[in-house]
This record gives C-alpha cells, structure tokens and sequence, in this order.
C-alpha cells in the first residue's frame, strides 16, 4: 500500500532529465502534501568521488527525505541510478510514516527500470559511500544456507573442536562446553539490564568486544516496535532485549523479548561463533541474575523482519484447536468377574 501525493512540474522535468541521463544528484522532498524539489547537482568527477560530497550535507538529522544519485554505469535504458530513503531517528513520526508511504510513488514516477539498488539509512554511516560499499559486499555474498546445510555445516564446526581438544573430556567439562562461552557484562550494561527490570527503558542493545571478550552496552535509545527495523545494523551482529507493550485479548502486556541479529557474511567467522556461543549464557545470567522473564528469543539476519504482525504472532502462535469427536467412555481397569445372576427367594430362602 502505498500513498500517492502530487508531484510538481518542477520536479517532473528534473526527473525526466535524469531519465535521459543529465545530473548526478536529485533529492525530493514532501512539502504540503506534493513532492518537491529539493536540490539537484550536476557530474562534477566521478560517481565515487562526487558521492559523498554531493549527498552527505544534504542529510538533514530532523528531516526524511528521497535522494536519486546517478552512477556511471548502464543498462539498456541507460544511466543507472541508486534509490536512498533517508528516515533520521530524531525526525518525527509523521514524517517517517509519511515518507514510507510514498516511497513507492516516487520511484513509479521516475521509472524502477532506471534503479539499479535501493538504499535505507537513518543514520549517515548507513548511506555514506562505504555504507553504500557495505550494502553491494552483504548483496554478493553466497546464498543463504539452507537449514540442512546450516545443521551440517554445525556438525563439521563442533567436530573440528573436538579434534582440538587434548584432554580427557569429562561430564563436567561436557556440560560446560554445551552451555557456550560466558562473557562477562560490563557495569554499563548491567545498570541498563537493572532499569529495563524496574521498566524505566524499554530497549537494550549490546555488543561483544571480542579483543577484551566482554559484552558492551551500544544504547538504550526509547524504542516503539516501529523503530525496531532501524535499530538493528546492517553489518554486525548484536543482542536486543525490547520491551514489547501490547494487547492480547483485551489485556494489556508488556514483554520482553530478546533479539540476536545476525547479517551473516559481512561479519566474520570469529564473531558468528563467538555471538552464537556467548547468547545462551547471556540469556541465563539475564534471567536467573535480573529475574527478566524473556518471554520469546528471535533470531534474524535483517530488521525488515521486524514488523507488528510478525512479533504479536510470535509472542502469540496461533493456536489449532481441533474437534475431538465424542468417545464412550471405557469402563473400569482391571479383568471384571463373572456375571452374578440375582434370583427372588422364596420361604426359608428356597427357590419357589
């Protein structure tokens, strides 16, 4: 669904412009309900040395805004474009949800044929030129695994370390090497694990420092379920717990659930190991240490994952209730004896 907003004749001629291949940069902007233009930039040097020097001073940190910036590669229907949607995290939620809506209207408008890759920041490292450089390495990578794969690919990892392993391995040791590695939380991280107990905060994020092999606090910035998909970084992994307030039922409720986004091959092996390993114990400390009843533990690779429906039905899986037909009831347990026959009597008990 999407939202369809006028756009001015000013800005449709930039557009066909650009279709034709003249400009380097148009940004667009809602302005009374139209679509404006915002600024455009001419070729200056190449795509790469003009990118962050046209587009980063045009981010403003209060306001979203659609930014068309042209390469200088082609297609078939000439210069290819990236598409950037830039939503800041301070802007208000209005604009965000307006400019969501009328995304799709804008590219419709200057032509998705053009558009060679689309781009979502809110924050500046998200869209600058390495966030763009970031965003073609994580689309290169190797296709995802599929779940057989992933189990062996598991199987071989945990093999590996047993050949590592020179000691005699006893219940003890087994037991531990099952619970995963235990880094320790730091005070920051801890004062914050302590105020999403007393529901002062509603969003933890945390990191693994994998040199000092602790576990970090990144922020605590308020969060709605909205924001989520923002919240999470696009190339490295982190833990999320969010308090998650909603309704089911009729009733209000507010739980927590824990988040471990993982983007896959643009981190590293160390760290995919070392992430994986170091979230059981996490969750362990966190509950038995904070008594913080994490009431569903997710684990994604993107923040588009995150929507409202996806995280109520996770808390809340549908329940298939199914119509028993109607059974006799069995009798009691056990070899019942024979069949006693009951006779009238007669005088003096004689049969008659």
């Amino acid at each position: 669904m999407f939202l369809v907003l006028v756009v001015t004749d000013e800005l449709r001629q930039f557009l066909v412009k650009a279709r034709s291949g003249m400009g380097r940069l148009i940004q667009v902007l809602i302005r009374d309900e139209q679509l404006v233009l915002g600024a455009y930039r001419e070729p200056s040097q190449s795509w790469e040395k003009d990118y962050d020097h046209f587009l980063l001073p045009l981010l403003d940190p209060l306001e979203p805004c659609y930014i068309l910036y042209r390469l200088d590669s082609q297609n078939a229907q000439g210069y290819e474009w990236l598409f950037i949607s830039w939503s800041p995290d301070q802007s208000p939620v209005r604009q965000k949800m307006l400019y969501a809506a009328t995304r799709a209207t804008v590219k419709k408008e200057f032509g998705g044929g053009h558009v060679k890759d689309e781009i979502f920041g809110n924050v500046e490292d998200d869209v600058c030129l390495q966030g763009y450089l970031r965003h073609v390495s994580s689309s290169s990578g190797p296709a995802p695994l599929t779940a057989a794969e992933q189990e062996l690919q598991r199987i071989k990892i945990t093999e590996g370390r047993v050949k590592q392993v020179k000691t005699e391995i006893s219940v003890e040791t087994k037991h531990q090497t099952l619970q995963g590695l235990a880094f320790p939380l730091q005070t920051e991280a801890k004062r914050a694990l302590q105020q999403l107990t007393e529901r002062r905060i509603n969003y933890i994020q945390l990191r693994l420092d994998t040199e000092k092999e602790t576990i970090e606090l990144v922020h605590t910035r308020p969060t709605e379920t909205r924001d989520l998909p923002c919240r999470i970084p696009k190339d490295t992994p982190r833990y999320h717990f969010f308090l998650y307030k909603h309704t089911h039922e009729g009733d209000y409720l507010e739980s927590v659930v824990f988040i471990y986004s993982m983007p896959g091959y643009l981190c590293s092996v160390k760290e995919r190991m070392l992430y994986s390993s170091c979230k059981s114990r996490l969750l362990e400390e966190v509950e038995r240490d904070y008594h913080i009843e994490v009431v569903k533990k997710l684990e994604i690779d993107s923040g588009e994952e995150l929507t409202e429906e996806y995280l109520y039905e996770e808390v809340h899986p549908k329940q298939h209730a199914h119509k028993q037909a109607f059974a006799k009831p069995r009798g009691p347990a056990g070899k019942r004896g024979n069949k006693r026959l009951i006779r009238g009597g007669g005088e003096n008990g004689e049969n008659s």
